[in-house]
This record gives structure tokens, sequence and C-alpha cells, in this order.
């Protein structure tokens, strides 16, 4: 049994708790290591061990902390193929899945090597008689990150190389169930010459993350999770005087016209309902079908649907993995049930699917639903597994209103030829990313990644010059040097004259 420590002040450390929590293979539905579950002390060591880093760390020159940030990069990039192996192993998705995640996430590192551009503040001279204003962008403190399961990659490269790049120092609590790449990422910081202190990994529950939320030298927390504990922690961290942006849930759409390319939109469908296991908040769940081309995509997703390997992710020729947990895959089976009784039609049932290999794991095959409702359970709430639900509506107008009166407004997409249309749908959706013709529409890292309504709780979107903006605080200097002249005493509001 392999034991996953913390990783407090630039050292391993199992803390002081004697609650553990088991580590699964999905593939194979074996425990393989087990994690500590941090005790409220233990997060706080981190939380001083990153507050004793900060002084020195936000001191520090900015052309030294990106020049750490390209040494990580490099190190980083060298070494994917092992960090995909470790995503595989405890999440369960593809080895081509987890490469592809990691290079999403080395993209955020790069962008972070640029922060001297970003950084940059403003000048107004003479704006009044010998008087200058200028501004800059200061690093918070401590900031924290609490990140899933899907992505223990991904998430956190989007959050701790710009806060640290940025002169904060940062705690990292990645998911319990897939929490070894968290701590190789920190580990691999510190070769790159991360002074002690500079990234903390603490592992744990809901004691871990009450603790960062209520403690009063974390300055900034971000969270990507479920819509209830993203709430949650937006809340409860705000109430604490915390800066919070917590990313959601989803339930993203593909809206298809009757003009699209019907091949390229079966592709798109399948590709983004059923990659990672459906385990993506940007996985399109809900296919919306204008007009009368329904019945032609139902029959192409259905024989693409019928091809694809289901099985272990590091075996050859797999492209689905298994889901998370044995909890979770009870979960997606029972919303096939209930999509059963609430009358929808299913199309493709996952629940016979063929999977190769060992059958021990917690597997579901590709699930689609064909007429279902607005009003169904299948259809409101966030699934995250592979089921792919389809409603017919009859015009544009129809599938815009659809959209729009979600809860979620995570992301969607339009297949289309007309441009018209394009260009109505991305200014009349309400949403927070669209994609034309794109069924993932993930913003590069020189963008910024965030929802809508009770998709996202905050005021900044994740990364890009949002993160920049959310790690940072404004100062507006306004001075004048003696230079002889003396207004004297003028009890009158200032003005610049």
């Amino acid at each position: 049994m392999i034991d996953i420590p913390h990783y407090i002040n630039g050292a391993r450390t199992l803390g002081e708790t004697d609650r553990w929590g088991e580590i699964y293979n999905p593939a194979l539905g074996t425990v393989v290591a087990r994690v500590p579950m941090a005790s409220r002390t233990d997060v706080e060591r981190a939380v001083e061990a990153a507050r004793s880093a900060f002084g020195t760390w936000s001191q520090t020159p900015l052309p030294a902390r990106t020049r750490l940030l390209f040494r990580f990069r490099e190190m980083l990039d060298q070494r994917r193929h092992e960090l995909a192996t470790i995503v595989t192993r405890e999440h369960g998705k593809v080895l081509a899945d987890a490469g592809g995640s990691i290079q999403r996430g080395l993209e955020n590192v790069e962008y972070a090597c640029g922060l001297g551009e970003l950084l940059k503040g403003d000048y107004s001279a003479q704006i009044g008689q010998g008087i200058d204003s200028f501004s800059m962008r200061q690093p918070l403190g401590v900031c924290a990150g609490i990140t899933p399961f899907n992505f223990p990659v991904m998430v956190p490269l989007w959050m701790f190389p710009l806060a640290i790049a940025c002169g904060n120092t940062f705690v990292l609590k990645p998911s319990e169930k897939a929490p070894s790449a968290a701590l190789f990422l920190a580990e691999l910081l510190t070769a790159a010459g991360a002074p002690p202190g500079v990234l903390n990994v603490i592992h744990g529950d809901k004691i871990a993350v009450d603790s960062l939320l209520v403690d009063p030298r974390v300055s900034a927390l971000s969270f990507v999770g479920s819509t209830p504990v993203a709430e949650y922690v937006y809340q409860t961290g705000s109430r604490h005087s915390k800066r919070v942006q917590a990313l959601g849930g989803a339930k993203n759409h593909l809206v298809v016209l009757p003009d699209a390319d019907l091949e390229q939109a079966a592709d798109a469908l399948v590709s983004a309902a059923y990659g990672s296991a459906g385990e993506r908040c940007m996985a399109i769940s809900v296919g919306v079908v204008v007009g009368d081309i329904a019945d032609e995509l139902v029959h192409r997703l259905r024989e693409k649907i019928s091809a694809l390997t289901v099985g272990d992710g590091t075996a050859d020729g797999t492209e689905m993995g298994p889901l998370i947990s044995r909890e979770h895959q009870k979960k997606v089976l029972g919303y096939v049930e209930q999509g059963l009784r609430e009358g929808a039609h299913l199309v493709s049932d996952g629940r016979i699917a063929s999977i190769a290999g060992d059958n021990n794991g917690f597997f579901v095959g590709p699930c689609l639903f064909d007429h279902a409702a607005p009003e169904m359970r299948i259809y409101r709430e966030e699934i995250f597994g592979p089921v792919l639900i389809l409603i017919r509506v009859a015009s544009f107008a129809e599938a815009v209103t659809l959209v729009n009166g979600h809860e979620f407004g995570n992301g969607c997409a339009l297949f289309t030829r007309d441009g018209d249309a394009a260009r109505e749908f991305v200014r009349r959706v309400e949403v927070g990313m669209v994609g034309i013709n794109v069924p993932l529409p993930v913003p590069m890292a020189f963008h910024s990644f965030g929802g809508w309504k009770r998709s996202l709780f905050g005021d900044t979107a994740m990364y890009g010059p949002e993160g920049v903006h959310f790690y940072t605080r404004l100062k507006t200097v306004t001075a004048r040097w003696p230079t002889g002249i003396r207004a004297g005493v003028d009890l009158q509001f200032p003005t610049m004259k």
C-alpha cells in the first residue's frame, strides 16, 4: 500500500491525522494507495508555511519568478508521459486524454511565464502642477486552490503558476480521489528552484476545505467542482473576507441547425459527450436538434457510439475509460433508470456495453437518450457521466430559449453553415463560453475560463487576464516632489489645476 503524503514547507509529511482515504484504480476497481485526511492543524501548518514564505517571495524580482516558471515548464514537459500515467491510474481517463489535459495546463504555465508584460502599470505625467499619477498591481498574500478529481493536473495549473508568478504563495488542496499529481507538481516546482513554502499541498475532505475558508491568513481562494459546493465555498469564503472564484456545474448544449454538416456534428457530439467518460465540466450533455434532421442525426450517432471501445485507459485502442468511483457509477446508472421512467427513448444502452478486458472496474458505457424533454431530471441536473440526451425543437428561437432557460450557463456550441445565425447565437445566448462549429469551447490560456449563472460564483473568470486581476490588487499613487511650490493650507476638496 502506497501512502500519498502532504507537501508542506518543501517536505513530505503524513501530518497528525488518524483518518485515511482510499485511492482506487477505477479501471480495476481495486485500492492502489491511501491518503491522509488533513486535520485543521495540518492545514494551519501549510498556511503558516505559505505566509512565512510570502515576505521573501513577494519581494523576489519578477524576472526571477518567471525564470523559475520557465524551468518548471521545461521539466514538466519532459515528464508529461509519467504524469499522464499517474492521472490515468487514479482517474481512469485514457492516456491520450490525460496527455491532452496536461498540454492545456502547460499553456497556462507558459502564459504565467510572460507575466512581465501583464503586470505593467499605467503612468500619467503632470496631472496637476508638478504632480504625476501611476498604478501598480501587487500580490495578495497566501492564496489557496481546491481542485476536482477529473483534471488533477490541468486545473491546478490554471491556478498556482499564475498566483505564484504574481508574487503570492499557495496552498493546494486537490481531490482526495486523485491526489498524486498534485504532489508530483509541487515536488517538480521545488526541483525547479521554488523556495520552501511557496507551494504547499494538503489532502483532505470538508475539514480541510473549511479550515482554508475560515483562516484569516488566506487572502484568496479558487475552486472548481459541483454547484452546491461552489456556492458554499463562495458564500463561506466571502463571509470571511476572502476573494473567491468558484466554478460550479454545467449542462452544456450543442445546437444543430438543419444546414449543419451532420457528419461533423455527429462526430462533435460523440467526442464531446463521451470523452473522459463525460466527466468534464465542458462535456456536451445535451444535443438540441432543430427541424427535421433529428432521425438522420440519431442514426449517425448510434453507429459512431457502437464503434467506441471502452476499457482500461492504459490499453492500446481504448477510447473511453471508467468513472471515478463505484458510488459515481451507481449515481450515473440511476440517472439512466430515471430517464427511462420519465419516458425518454434510450437509443444506446451503456448499461450493457461491452467492456474490453477486466470488467470489475467502474464502467458505464456510452448512453444516448432521444426524445428527452426540459422537465425531465436527466435534462435539468448535471449527470457528469457518459449520458447524452437529445431534445428536438422546431426553430432556432426555440433552441436559444431552451439554452437560456437552464440554470447553468457554462458552455455551449452551435453547428451551422449560416454566419448570420452564428452571429445572432453568440449575441443572444446567456452562456459564458460559446463554440461555433467547435464542441468544446475551452479558452486558450491568454483568454479566461468562466461560465455564467450558477456555473460561476464570483466576479472573475479563471486564468488569463482575469486571473492576473484575481491574484493581484491595484494600487494607485499620486506623487509630487518638493520643488519650492507652496500652496498653503486649503480645506477644499482637492482638484488638479
